[in-house]
């Protein structure tokens, strides 16, 4: 089981790694000393418990932007606890109201701190932002797919005309991804989705119909931690808008790197001689009649129409030729 993200801001070291021995087993820590450090550290792991030691901090002005750990939609469903001294305690409940989740105070034995981490670890109801954005789904403007790792699990109403696809069975991401190794994208998204990062913007060229080629800007994100390999991909075509926060959640540079390389592949010119051998297999030229035709042998033709539909990405000579035209990579005499 995947563990839990918990931001733990305190001064005490002693007391932090009382606090690690006893809760690491179900949550990831991290420890922070610098309350507005931790704000920027909570925005990128999205943690799913925030533990404040109230009683490293002496000056009441320390703990003035607490609110902000609630302020973003991305962190209200972080469960917040402060641990400190009852006075403090008082202060905060009457400053703070229903802000905080948990008030624990400085008597209480680190035995029970963690039993009261533990027993809230998870508690809150994660499938929230799952159900809203479900909700939303047919009314944005940008093809958006759910995905569960390569396979398509929905999509609305936008990608279906655009890509006009009308039913997600058996339909996967990699069929839209013109790619030379799509077990390497199989194995990105795999990763990106049971890791711990939230996010992955980037640039590719995926397929539409007619085996059309377009360019596009991707955002990949999780809509929670917690629903196993799960997250949505949107698709803007102009490549102008940002959907996703630069500022909020981690990157997962290996899926950018992946499809990014994807974008790339269309880089490139194929030779005289190549150029020649799919200018006479659009008139229909058999293995045999380009070979007297070019005075090369039929073997030198076969090495040709590999190379071709390896530097394509092709299954068939078809279609890298359909890739070649879209492309404008040939050049064709007018008949």
């Amino acid at each position: 089981m995947e563990k839990k993200q918990l931001l733990l801001v305190s001064k005490n070291q002693d007391f932090s790694k009382k606090i690690i021995e006893q809760v690491s087993v179900n949550y990831e820590i991290t420890v922070e000393k610098s309350i507005h450090v931790a704000y920027n550290i909570a925005l990128t792991l999205l943690p799913d418990t925030i533990f404040f030691d109230k009683t490293s901090y002496s000056k009441a002005s320390d703990f003035r932007n607490l609110k902000n750990f609630k302020s973003t939609h991305f962190l209200t469903k972080s469960f917040l606890v402060v641990y400190g001294r009852n006075e403090d305690l008082m202060i905060m409940k009457k400053r703070y109201k229903s802000l905080i989740d948990e008030y624990l105070p400085e008597n209480m034995e680190m035995d029970q701190i963690a039993a009261l981490v533990l027993k809230n670890c998870g508690q809150k109801n994660f499938n929230y932002w799952h159900d809203c954005f479900m909700g939303l789904f047919n009314l944005m403007a940008q093809p958006i797919v759910l995905l569960q790792q390569n396979n398509i699990i929905a999509m609305n109403d936008a990608f279906k005309k655009v890509f006009r696809i009308e039913k997600t069975n058996g339909v996967k991401l990699t069929d839209l991804v013109n790619i030379e190794n799509k077990a390497k994208v199989k194995t990105s998204l795999r990763n990106f989705a049971r890791g711990k990062h939230m996010k992955a913007v980037t640039t590719t060229s995926l397929l539409v119909h007619n085996d059309k080629l377009r360019n596009a800007r991707i955002s990949f994100s999780k809509l929670s931690r917690s629903i196993t390999d799960q997250f949505i991909m949107l698709i803007d075509f102009s490549g102008d808008e940002y959907f996703i926060d630069d500022n909020i959640g981690s990157h997962a540079d290996q899926v950018e790197k992946c499809f990014k390389e994807n974008s790339e592949l269309t880089d490139f010119s194929f030779t005289k001689r190549e150029k020649e051998v799919i200018a006479l297999l659009c008139k229909g030229y058999k293995t045999k009649e380009i070979s007297e035709t070019l005075f090369i042998s039929p073997k030198t033709i076969e090495k040709h129409r590999s190379n071709i539909i390896k530097r394509t990405n092709s299954e068939t000579i078809l279609e890298s030729i359909i890739y070649a035209i879209n492309h404008n990579l040939v050049d064709f005499p007018m008949s």
